[in-house]
């Protein structure tokens, strides 16, 4: 029989109702059975002065990449990734992520070495690759004719995902179905690192994007588009996928379409953050330098455009573009470019929760749901300095990290 584990004396967090209270939980087992005053338990946690919410989810991470270097990519040796998935994955934990979406990069074995235990990380859903087309965001062909495949490379459980025409893309996502993918992503502009594809163009026929949708309907999956130019975003939209990544350069008629179809945006203002850090430093290729030089005024417009609209927002840290362990800027980020704290805390808990079908499972701090908690540092609705607010997190009722308070 599993001991029972009482969070006390907190002030808990809902996301739904943007209210927070004072209440103890109580976790047996993987799940939460109970939430109210005078609770007890086995174990105890001291929550006191502490707001706990709900484990964070990440609805867009790659745990097999570290940082964009690509002369440090083509150096290393194809396990290394796997190695580094190790370290990431339990960076994103630590950092109060309970479950995270992995947008490309990560197979089967990652997710079930995470299941089984064999590492440590949040629940995943992954979707293996990405599909491009030719000169796309996945097709990494350089000026020089070389063709690198450093970031996204083919190989048992990962099908190369370069594809043209109806029928080589309805062959890879059944390919990626094949081999486990929960969800279907697809690139309809090309993107700032990969060398020579333009954000702002469209890619993919409508042919080719009705295909994409229906072999993933098919198989009960969803399907996210890499969409940062303005009618690869339209038109991604127009096909039915679920979720707008990035979105960069959203105009009203684009909102307007998003909210008709109730598609949903993962914003991922984490990434240009990152990549101009990495441009100061001097890291970046100028080919990417300038491309996000001209995308960070008009990503913080478009998420403020998409906010005042009403659209459906989602948290997504890009983590592998962005830092791992630091996937709880996105939020801060969020609340700082045009979201209320509550707005932003429940992106990255309820709203994520629903956009990756799982709100009957995770989300909110409730009897019968997955326990995961996280506890943060004084009991104020804020979004200022949450990373460095996280004192303990539990990921189904398993305390992964409890930071001990010290004297002063």
């Amino acid at each position: 029989m599993s001991a029972r584990l009482l969070v006390r004396g907190g002030t808990v967090f809902d996301p739904q109702s943007g209210t927070a209270s004072a209440a103890d939980v109580v976790v047996d087992g993987e799940r939460i059975v109970a939430v109210g005053s005078g609770l007890d338990g086995d174990q105890d946690i001291d929550a006191t002065g502490m707001l706990v919410v709900p484990g964070f989810i990440d609805c867009h991470v790659h745990v097999t990449i570290d940082r964009i270097d690509l002369s440090e990519a083509i150096q290393a040796p194809f396990s290394l990734r796997f190695f580094h998935a190790v370290r990431n994955l339990a960076a994103t934990l630590q950092a109060g992520v309970t479950t995270a979406r992995d947008a490309a990069g990560a197979d089967l074995g990652v997710k079930q070495a995470v299941a089984t235990g064999i590492v440590a990380g949040p629940d995943l859903r992954i979707a293996i690759g990405m599909l491009s087309q030719t000169g796309g965001h996945a097709d990494e062909w350089m000026a020089s004719g070389g063709c690198l495949h450093a970031l996204w490379p083919a190989y048992p459980g990962a099908p190369s995902t370069v594809v043209d025409g109806v029928d080589e893309i309805r062959r890879t996502v059944r390919e990626l179905i094949r081999a486990g993918a929960d969800v279907i992503k697809i690139a309809t502009t090309g993107g700032v690192v990969s060398p020579r594809s333009n954000p702002r163009h469209a890619h993919f026929r409508d042919d080719e994007l009705d295909a994409v949708i229906a072999e993933a309907t098919a198989a009960g999956l969803s399907v996210m588009a890499h969409a940062q130019g303005t009618a690869g975003i339209k038109n991604a939209v127009r096909a039915g996928v679920r979720s707008i990544e990035h979105g960069v350069f959203l105009d009203e008629e684009a909102v307007t379409m998003m909210l008709e179809r109730d598609t949903w945006l993962v914003p991922t203002l984490s990434a240009p953050d990152r990549l101009m850090q990495q441009a100061a430093d001097g890291i970046l290729a100028e080919s990417t330098r300038s491309k996000v030089v001209d995308m960070v005024e008009a990503h913080h417009a478009s998420l403020r455009l998409a906010r005042d609209a009403g659209v459906r927002i989602a948290m997504g840290s890009d983590a592998g573009v962005a830092t791992h362990g630091r996937n709880l800027r996105e939020i801060e980020l969020m609340g700082a470019h045009g979201l209320t704290p509550v707005e932003a805390l429940r992106a990255a808990t309820t709203s994520a929760a629903h956009l990756l079908g799982a709100d009957d499972e995770i989300g909110v701090i409730a009897p019968g749901k997955v326990a995961d908690l996280v506890l943060l540092q004084g009991t104020e609705i804020s979004v200022s300095d949450l990373e460095s607010r996280v004192r303990t997190v539990v990921r189904r009722g398993t305390v992964v990290r409890h930071d001990t308070p010290t004297d002063t």
